[in-house]
């Protein structure tokens, strides 16, 4: 196992190590020594700045969003040298692990979906990723409910049909005669099923509901807080079978999830038995959640619809399909609120050690730290007896942890700890040597200090089994 702290990978031949002590040795509180190290960097590289947060970004992301960082604490720039970037910010660029440093503490994506990021891999190393709920849900919403009327009227043929009569000059002549070629139905009174009923599925249903249709509604894991914004009269079905059985319309909102029980092409054979034969299904989700074989038999042998906001290599070109180019989240609107709740996500987690909204990580928040203590976090894998081993460093130390918590997802587990610097007897403090004790034990991914210089203060242990081949 090797240990590195702060920005580096720990090559022997590379290491700057710079000593930093804090000037908080006053009233009686001790001075506080701890440990930088930069693998690779010196003072003349560009644009590395030292003692601020580094937010390499990818993409462009909305410049309302990065607002957020201040200026006084933070630096952003598109590509830092290696091993100097402390956070990542991105869209839809398909990260790879080749790209994150290990100076890298967290990576938050704009927008909902983390498809785009290796998260069970930044889990094996310890690194939170965040994703902004809720962020694009107007958009998105919007977008499902112009699919519903592009689904009950062919609109779209209708379009291309005048544009057509406008090149032969005979749109005036043929207009009334032709337009019984693109005729519909009402939306209202029709009855629409919401397989998924998040922060986008709950908004479709209130619009829905306005506009006059009935609504049904699947979704084994309901929050609380997304039940409380369905509107009163939703039927609540058992099953994705039971919902779609009596819809004339279908609405698409679950994440996809590949392997084992998860939701790649789950709208298949089975479930398109239960549709209507004029279904009208609207995928603002994910192109892999409908199987295309099964769609096009349905396609094909009725008046049944398929609106999707994903390309299809079946699909593109039948009859009753409409694809559009992935508007879903495609609004400045949506843009500039997902990059904001983005770096407020990852501002909170870098100054505070708060966990909102990661994919991977539990939720974890301490109340604000008392003044004149020091803040620290670690993160280990979730196996037994950690906690202990953790007290214990800190107790041989015979440093008094005033406030912690613990808490766990999956194959991780992330610890918050407020620590007293203030030691009987003692006029200084090593967290060099805490942190290097604390982080070298067997199971602990790594650890930060919430104290001192920005950027400062991290270390990870790094396993050579958890290193890429």
């Amino acid at each position: 196992m090797l240990f590195t702290t702060a920005a580096a990978r720990l090559t022997r031949a590379t290491i700057t190590r710079r000593g930093f002590t804090s000037t908080s040795a006053l009233n009686g509180v001790p001075t506080v020594h701890y440990d930088h190290f930069a693998s690779g960097w010196n003072e003349n590289d560009e644009p590395y700045t030292e003692g601020k947060f580094h937010i390499e970004t990818f993409n462009k992301i909305s410049p309302l969003g990065l607002a957020r960082f201040p200026p006084a604490n933070y630096e952003i720039a598109e590509d830092y040298p290696k091993n100097n970037a402390h956070a990542i910010l991105l869209r839809s660029h398909k990260l790879q692990e080749s790209e994150v440093d290990i100076s890298v503490r967290a990576i938050a994506r704009c927008g909902a979906g983390t498809n785009n990021v290796p998260v069970a891999r930044m889990t094996q190393l310890g690194i939170p990723v965040f994703n902004t709920p809720g962020a694009n849900a107007n958009a998105v919403k919007e977008l499902v409910l112009c699919g519903l009327f592009l689904g009950s009227r062919r609109l779209v043929d209708g379009i291309n049909h005048m544009k057509k009569l406008g090149e032969e000059g005979l749109q005036k002549e043929r207009v009334e005669k032709d337009k019984a070629m693109f005729g519909g139905r009402e939306i209202a009174g029709k009855t629409l099923a919401i397989i998924g009923m998040g922060h986008i599925g709950a908004a479709t249903a209130r619009e829905a509901s306005a506009l006059g249709m009935e609504t049904v509604g699947y979704d084994p894991g309901l929050s609380i807080e997304s039940a409380l914004k369905l509107p009163r009269q939703i039927q609540i079905m058992d099953s994705i079978s039971s919902a779609v059985a009596k819809a004339d319309y279908i609405s698409l909102n679950i994440p996809y999830i590949k392997g084992e029980g998860g939701t790649h092409g789950i709208i298949g054979k089975e479930v398109i038995s239960h549709f209507k034969d004029d279904a009208v299904l609207l995928n603002f989700a994910r192109g892999e959640l409908v199987d295309s074989e099964a769609m096009k038999e349905f396609l094909d042998r009725g008046d049944g619809r398929y609106i999707s906001d994903f390309p299809d290599d079946l699909l593109w070109d039948h009859k009753n399909s409409i694809l559009l180019p992935h508007l879903g989240a495609s609004t400045e609107e949506a843009e500039e609120t997902a990059a904001a709740m983005a770096a407020d996500t990852i501002q909170s987690y870098l100054e505070h050690g708060t966990v909102q909204n990661s994919v991977n990580f539990p939720a974890a928040a301490l109340p604000e730290r008392q003044k004149g203590s020091i803040r620290i976090t670690v993160v280990n894998k979730n196996v037994p007896g950690m906690l202990a081993t953790i007290s214990d460093v800190f107790a041989r130390h015979k440093i008094n942890i005033q406030q912690q918590i613990n808490c766990s997802r999956g194959d991780v587990a992330y610890n918050v700890i407020d620590i007293d610097p203030v030691v009987e007897g003692a006029e200084e403090i090593n967290l060099k040597d805490l942190q290097k004790e604390l982080t070298m034990h067997e199971g602990v991914l790594s650890s930060r200090l919430i104290f001192g210089m920005a950027g400062a203060g991290y270390a990870r242990n790094i396993d050579a089994s958890h290193e890429p081949p």
